[in-house]
């Protein structure tokens, strides 16, 4: 992933991640995960940026559930 992609998934992440509690995690992160990517196309980081690392990508948001 490039810095650029990468700084907008971090961003974009924080900004989106839900508080409340979550039924199904998986769905969720898939969920976000193309909701981001399709954020990021409309900033001009095309999707080939977000795709080189889709599984960093899960693998973020996972993460960030665990917190």
């Amino acid at each position: 992933m490039s810095k650029r992609g990468s700084d907008f998934l971090y961003h974009w992440i924080s900004d989106h991640l839900q508080d409340d509690p979550i039924s199904d995690p998986v769905l969720m992160v898939i969920d976000m995960a193309v909701e981001a990517k399709q954020a990021a196309q409309t900033q001009g980081i095309p999707g080939q940026e977000i795709d080189e690392e889709i599984g960093t990508m899960f693998q973020v948001l996972m993460q960030e559930l665990r917190e």
